[in-house]
């Protein structure tokens, strides 16, 4: 058993009940117009591109050293894995993700879970359709935090590891640093993120300066590596070397890491300095750095053991390994902080219970520090960098969960193409077609690491699915239960009206929370069952998340006399975005003026209803996923502080709920 808020375990999204018109997020970036076209762009260098920046430390490295040095460092091959490269980065990133996912915005905002909620209202003619969509969207999202433990691991690791090209014996080092560096990461989280498009935008720029520089030093000396955009050295590679080509598409993928997070990030910056930021500055200066690792193979191919840091001087490779090491905490950083919204945005949709989740900041909404995700992590992370000890062990482990999280994407996308947008069918398919053949593709390649390491993400990714999947089936099973306990809310009205002898109205004012609008608050039953009492002002409040990230303040509620005028008796359907911060007491005094009676705010008490969920032998779900989701509810957090009310001024009465 497990005692649990009800509304804790309602998705608080309307589907009939009418969404007050969302504010554009075109307005709301139009009060940040000052700061300039060129700080917007360089803040999204510091926040989106971290994680796809750093991937030229790994990538190519891992491509000729993966197995046994499969993939041997001659002409005809170095030449087809950048043309793989090219080619990946450009299908993948810039026309699928930049170009095309990027439109698919839910109010500004993109992700994985802005796709579910597009997916969402949806009209399809079977609801099972429906519901096996969302269930792959909430796979792509477990999928996620499988990414988000390797990704710092993997990019702090391989940068550090430039002290061995330096000075070989300091490679016993290597490990401990990489573990201290990480530890002060995730110390800091709880500080926020404020800073992060201010203060690592210059550095990344700065980054990415040298990226394009040292990589056009060896273009500029082997000119003839710019022929490898041309996709036939890269089909040709795939042809005329079989399985060897399959291994090397394993370490190609890893060029296109952190392509989610240019749509995840979309709603920070805005698509259009996300794309000026990609197509001017990131994009031209990872093409160079990889041709100029390229050129460098062929040039000396025992470069391949890290060609990242032999294509600069040796005199700048101290400070290029300072350099990385700051470029990629800033990868892990944005990693860190998406994990972070992806939760926040599974609680506000249902899909999670409350977690404690911070605001880092009082003027940018989505910049939130949720502790049980950041502890999470570190552990992961910690063990990951431990466990492997090396960005090419690691490597082995790298590429499952991004190719399966970018496939979804892509899946999910045609659907709001064809269904939400009513494009033509012959368009959608052959779309879906090109790009699904190409994330599969990738996907299979990645599969052969299974076995090396890449067991991990796909074991985060399904027991996070499980958690997610469990969630949202255990809560609708005990909120249709809890409705049946409830009873229909304006039928409490009238019999309250009709109770004889009449019940006891003290002179406060009673705010009673209730997930669902039509039915009774088991804490104002209880009080009538039990104390023969209601307030003299009882304001029922109902708080629906809708399926858009803001909602502004003026549209924030709506008010219910429940069809009498003189009881005192209202009720308020509070709206917030996905990303709005919750908070009941201010939303009654923004509703107080149009509510019936003398509200009294000075004098205002709080009611929950805590409910003692009961697993029975009822069919619907196994018994462990029974037993899963109380021990979920029983870890869930306090609704005091979710909902913002007043410790001393909030009353918990309580019912068995059964399962």
């Amino acid at each position: 058993m497990a005692d649990v808020d009800p509304t804790a375990l309602e998705s608080t999204e309307s589907a009939e009940t009418p969404a007050p018109e969302p504010e554009s997020p075109t307005a709301r970036r139009r009060a940040g117009a000052a700061t300039g076209m060129v700080a917007l762009t360089v803040g999204a260098l510091g926040v989106v591109f971290g994680d796809i920046g750093t991937s030229p430390l790994y990538a190519l490295h891992t491509v000729f050293t993966a197995g046994d040095h499969e993939v041997r460092p001659t002409q005809a091959a170095v030449y087809g894995v950048i043309s793989l490269v090219f080619w990946a980065i450009t299908l993948i990133v810039s026309i699928k993700m930049v170009v095309l996912i990027m439109r698919a915005d839910n109010d500004g905002e993109g992700g994985i879970m802005a796709l579910i909620a597009l997916v969402q209202s949806i009209v399809l003619r079977r609801a099972s359709a429906k519901a096996a969509l969302v269930a792959l969207g909430i796979l792509g999202a477990s999928l996620f935090y499988g990414d988000g433990m390797i990704t710092p691991a993997i990019s702090v690791l391989s940068a550090v590891e430039g002290l061995k090209v330096v000075t070989p014996s300091l490679d016993s080092l290597v490990v401990p640093i990489t573990v201290a560096i990480l530890a002060v990461l995730f110390a800091i989280q709880r500080l926020g993120t404020g800073a992060v498009g201010g203060l690592f935008g210059p550095i990344m720029s700065v980054w990415f300066a040298v990226l394009a520089i040292s990589g056009l030093r060896q273009v500029a000396d082997h000119p003839g590596i710019l022929r490898a955009a041309s996709p036939t050295y890269g089909i040709d590679f795939l042809l005329d070397h079989g399985s060897i080509a399959f291994v090397a598409l394993g370490g190609v993928v890893l060029t296109v890491t952190g392509a989610e997070a240019l749509y995840a990030d979309m709603g920070h910056f805005g698509p259009r300095h996300i794309r000026r930021a990609w197509f001017a500055i990131v994009c031209p200066a990872l093409i160079l750095n990889y041709m100029g690792q390229g050129a460098l193979i062929l040039d000396t191919p025992q470069a391949v053991d890290n060609p990242f840091f032999l294509l600069v001087p040796h005199w700048s490779r101290i400070p290029m390994v300072v350099l990385a090491t700051a470029a990629t905490i800033i990868a892990s950083q944005a990693v860190i902080s998406g994990a972070f919204s992806v939760t926040r945005q599974a609680v506000q949709l249902g899909f999670l219970p409350r977690l404690r989740v911070l605001h880092t900041s009082g003027s940018i909404e989505g910049q939130v520090y949720v502790p049980a995700v950041n502890w999470g992590l570190f552990a992961a992370v910690i063990g990951l960098v431990v466990g492997f000890g090396s960005s090419a062990h690691l490597a082995s482990a790298y590429g499952i969960a991004v190719t399966g999280t970018l496939a979804i994407d892509t899946l999910l996308f045609f659907v709001v193409v064809r269904f939400l947008w009513r494009k033509p069918l012959w368009l959608v398919l052959a779309g879906a077609a090109l790009f699904l053949t190409i994330d599969l593709t990738f996907f299979a390649a990645n599969l052969t690491k299974v076995l090396h390491g890449g067991w991990f993400p796909l074991l985060v990714g399904l027991i996070a699915f499980g958690v997610l999947s469990t969630w949202q089936q255990g809560r609708e099973t005990v909120t249709r239960n809890r409705t049946e306990l409830e009873g229909p809310l304006r039928h409490f009205v009238e019999n309250i009206r009709t109770l004889e002898p009449p019940v006891y109205r003290p002179p406060r004012t009673g705010v009673f929370l209730n997930a669902n609008i039509e039915t009774t608050p088991l804490a104002l039953r209880a009080n009538v069952e039990h104390n023969h009492t209601v307030h003299e002002n009882v304001v029922i409040v109902s708080v629906q998340t809708l399926k858009v990230p803001h909602v502004p303040e003026r549209d924030r509620v709506r008010i219910d006399d429940l069809g009498y005028r003189d009881d005192g008796i209202n009720h308020v359907t509070a709206y917030y975005g996905f990303q709005d911060n919750v908070d009941v007491p201010r939303t009654v005094r923004v509703a107080a003026k149009r509510l019936e009676g003398d509200i009294d705010l000075a004098n205002v008490s709080y009611f929950l209803s805590r409910m003692t969920i009961v697993p029975t032998s009822a069919p619907g779900m196994a018994r462990w996923r029974k037993k899963l989701f109380v021990a979920i509810a029983r870890n869930a957090a306090s609704p005091v502080a979710y909902f913002g009310l007043p410790d001393d001024g909030t009353v918990v009465m309580g019912s068995n709920v059964e399962l």
